[in-house]
């Protein structure tokens, strides 16, 4: 593989809030006295907000307003996370100092809203690490689709097939994989299902292990 660019997702791959969206997940299903939906926030997992909305209104089967729901969870996680920075996943500083030390272009892509997304790497102290920040706002169709990926790679000018995908849920995979990229997942709250490890895609530990298989590529080529 020619690389020359990564492209990252956001939450539970640079940074450590997929823990912080579960909690304000059960405590919004506490709210309405729902019991465990842990199966409907996985499936929320890498899905913009619009996608997410369709998902609450299957999953939650008319048991309470969907919107509702989302509105309060929205609200809920905002006062987890607003007010201080989320903490990043471990290797995230140094595998952006490797990139930078190879020349490679970055990018996020998350599903998250643009200016949410922003703030949240400003917060966190990674902003400046890269070039875009492509938002879940800027494309029509969700993860998995793969619009979010070929949009980031448009901007970077650079083809999807010298891009790297970095994620952490099933979404993100196939939207990455759909983009004809190759793609590395990192898994964290939910681990791989057998039909996702099937599509043959790199599966690895921590973002520490992407360090080591980025050298080893740029050094082959």
């Amino acid at each position: 593989m020619n690389l020359a660019a990564v492209i990252f997702d956001m939450d539970g791959l640079l940074l450590d809030s997929e823990r912080l969206a579960l909690a304000a997940f059960v405590k919004t299903c506490d709210h309405f006295g729902l019991g465990d939906q842990t199966a409907v926030f996985e499936q929320c997992v890498g899905a913009n907000q619009e996608l997410g909305k369709e998902i609450l209104r299957d999953g939650l089967k008319g048991n309470v307003d969907h919107l509702a729901f989302g509105r309060l969870w929205d609200s809920t996680y905002l006062e987890y996370t607003s007010d201080s920075a989320i903490p990043l996943k471990s290797g995230v500083v140094e595998l952006l100092q490797d990139l930078k030390g190879l020349g490679v272009h970055t990018a996020v892509a998350t599903s998250t809203s643009t200016s949410r997304a922003t703030q949240k790497l400003q917060h966190s102290g990674i902003l400046a690490d890269f070039e875009f920040i492509v938002g879940g706002d800027q494309v029509k169709r969700s993860k998995p689709a793969p619009d979010i990926y070929l949009r980031a790679a448009e901007l970077l000018g650079t083809p999807p097939e010298r891009c790297l995908a970095l994620e952490d849920s099933e979404n993100g995979v196939r939207s990455a994989l759909s983009a004809g990229m190759t793609v590395i997942q990192i898994p964290d709250l939910i681990q791989p299902s057998a039909a996702l490890r099937k599509l043959g895609h790199t599966i690895l530990e921590t973002l520490h292990d992407v360090r080591g298989w980025c050298s080893s590529i740029r050094s082959a080529d």
